[in-house]
């Protein structure tokens, strides 16, 4: 009984580990995403661009 309980206690403690990486490496994508957001600038004349440097 007592072997059964360490090994639910071991995989119980491996899924806390990966449920804790998880959340921590969605919070820093979510960050990152928003920082890109703010610092993108629209410009309307990308596509002019392109097109003479193709011809």
């Amino acid at each position: 009984m007592k072997k059964a309980l360490k090994i639910v206690a071991i995989v119980l403690a491996i899924a806390a580990a990966i449920a804790a990486i998880y959340v921590i490496v969605t919070k820093v994508i979510k960050k990152n995403q928003n920082t890109s957001e703010e610092n993108y600038v629209s410009c309307s004349c990308e596509e002019e661009f392109a097109s003479e440097a193709i011809a």
